[in-house]
């Protein structure tokens, strides 16, 4: 008999729950507690059952349960409920005990935690758990930050549970200081949207420009997941198009499309704005689903508003070769975008993040999971300070066999009135990444002219700042350059 467990969680939810059961597969004896004593009884007498698994009904009983050093696996509420708990554990708690929040918290808030159990001789570390139900029964791909004092307790246990990659390597690592690893599973999540979008733009244009049936498409998807798109997202979206509901008809047809979030994709967004990092074309896979949301006013719009007619005519057999190029040429700005959101986070926060390896540990248990990784942990490894992914030989070569494709794709659903805003939006910023010369010249002209925020010259050194009295009638005091 087993006197102390090896690792405690708190809360039985979907994840929680199916964390127990993997950990106690890999021979982990854990405590497990729910603040609603039923969950707890319910899961111990049936999932739990003839396992190395103990509940608890009893917050003081669940921590002395543990073996030494303490750790605590929180899979709660992000927010307060966080925040709840840690009050309730910290009195209970000894020097060295380590809290680990496997939830979606904010990384502003792990950062918090961190410190102020670390105030206290405590650890806390914030890990980011990707997968859902089936990853964290099976396998998810975790990213802890935070204390690192605590990584030599926790890197057996999170390593052995963590999904394995087509390699070998467990989909697991150690991403950094205060709240890196909120930060990084925020960004592998804000990109999830960002391909999510980009995937059910491609179906729009096959569903309502190609005519093409549920089955049809299907297919096409299935085909797609044998090459260069081959992922976890592509797979699942030519099953759902397979899938029949009882009457043998398309369940997707059948099903509103009315878009939820939870809210990651919306913290990637702004942490983007915070950090000065154009995010364009995730954000506009969170702007599709608020879009999406208010149905009723889309229902008025499409009564009112004029847009082209809806027998538009395209040559359907070159639009579908096209479809598949485009989508990838948007996926590698969208991933591009991300990574430069993860290297500025890093630089701001001096977390030293590892590109190469956030990208091999996305590999496998996570939702973005992709062969394309592969490719991306190359091209970090060839050189950790890449400027732009886009600057990498491999997708810099992709780019330019594909952004015709992704051309010709945006052209024609706009002029068929189809709404495409993640790969437009992504063209956009790959055109405007390349441009040497953008019109902000004006913009800072028009700055200058109402507010007096001055302007650089071309044919001056760089932090020279100019003022123009462009009506004769300002005088020579300036704002701020910004």
């Amino acid at each position: 008999m087993v006197n102390k467990n090896s690792i405690g969680i708190v809360g039985l939810a979907v994840m929680g729950e199916n964390l127990a059961l993997n950990l106690a597969s890999k021979g982990f004896h854990v405590a497990v507690y729910d603040r609603f004593e039923a969950v707890t009884e319910n899961f111990i007498a049936a999932k739990a059952a003839g396992k190395p698994l103990c509940g608890y009904n009893n917050v003081v009983e669940f921590v002395g349960s543990l073996e030494t050093p303490r750790k605590i696996l929180l899979m709660i509420k992000a927010g307060e409920p966080v925040d709840n708990i840690i009050a309730q554990l910290m009195p209970l708690l000894a020097s060295g005990d380590i809290v680990i929040d496997g939830g979606n918290s904010h990384y502003t808030d792990t950062q918090r935690r961190v410190e102020l159990l670390e105030k206290n001789g405590l650890h806390f570390v914030g890990a980011g758990v990707s997968g859902g139900e089936i990853g964290a029964l099976k396998g998810p791909s975790i990213m802890p930050g935070g204390s690192l004092a605590a990584w030599p307790a926790l890197e057996k246990i999170l390593m052995s549970i963590a999904a394995k990659a087509d390699d070998g390597t467990p989909c697991c690592a150690w991403m950094g200081k205060g709240g890196a690893g909120h930060f990084v599973k925020m960004v592998h999540n804000g990109i999830e949207y960002g391909d999510m979008q980009l995937i059910c733009e491609t179906y729009h244009l096959m569903r309502d420009l190609l005519g093409m049936s549920a089955n049809q498409m299907s297919s096409v998807f299935a085909d797609w997941n044998k090459g260069d798109l081959s992922s976890y997202l592509i797979e699942i979206t030519a099953d759902i198009l397979a899938y029949q509901d009882e009457d043998k008809h398309p369940l997707i047809d059948k099903i509103l499309d009315v878009a939820g979030q939870k809210g990651t994709g919306r913290w990637t967004a702004n942490a983007a704005l915070d950090l000065g990092v154009p995010l364009s074309l995730i954000s506009e896979s969170v702007f599709a689903r608020c879009l999406s949301s208010n149905r009723t006013l889309r229902l008025e719009a499409e009564k009112t508003l004029a847009g082209p007619q809806p027998d538009y005519q395209v040559d359907k057999t070159d639009l579908l070769k096209e479809l598949g190029i485009a989508l990838y040429a948007a996926k590698i700005i969208s991933y591009a975008q991300g990574f430069a959101l993860l290297q500025t986070a890093s630089n701001t926060f001096n977390w030293d993040l590892n590109y190469a390896r956030i990208a091999q540990i996305w590999r496998g248990g996570c939702i973005i999971r992709s062969a394309f990784l592969d490719k991306i942990s190359t091209a970090y490894n060839h050189s950790n300070d890449l400027t732009s992914l886009l600057f990498d030989p491999y997708f810099k070569a992709q780019m330019a066999t594909t952004h015709s494709s992704l051309r010709h794709v945006i052209s024609t659903a706009v002029a068929a009135g189809i709404p495409l805003p993640s790969h437009s939006s992504g063209l956009n910023y790959y055109d405007g990444l390349r441009s040497a010369n953008l019109p902000a010249n004006l913009l800072q002209a028009q700055r200058d002219y109402f507010g007096a925020h001055m302007y650089e010259r071309k044919d001056q050194p760089r932090g020279k700042w100019f003022h123009t009295n462009w009506t004769g009638e300002g005088g020579s005091t300036t704002s701020t350059t910004h």
